[in-house]
């Protein structure tokens, strides 16, 4: 399946890149929660202010992008946890 509406998921992977100015930038990996395919993005596909990450066993809702069908893109967190709970 290409392009189309949005889908629901799970982030199952997290995987660092070395990227960014500290090197510290990661990717992910979704499992689609209907068809059980999985999906990479970067940290760019999640929409959000400030902080950008997503650990996983998190549920998302994000589209499959047209361009790439093996890649999620305008990723949103439905369980947005506690900020303190990165500062622990």
């Amino acid at each position: 399946m290409s392009g189309g509406g949005p889908r629901h998921g799970t982030i199952v992977d997290t995987r660092p890149t070395g990227g960014g100015p500290r090197g510290a930038l990661s990717s992910y990996v979704v499992r689609d929660d209907e068809d059980e395919r999985y999906y990479g993005f970067d940290y760019r596909q999640i929409v959000t202010e400030g902080f950008r990450t997503i650990r996983p066993g998190e549920r998302v809702r994000f589209h499959i992008s047209s361009e790439s069908p093996d890649q999620a893109e305008f990723v949103i967190r439905l369980d947005q946890p506690d900020p303190a709970e990165y500062y622990r």
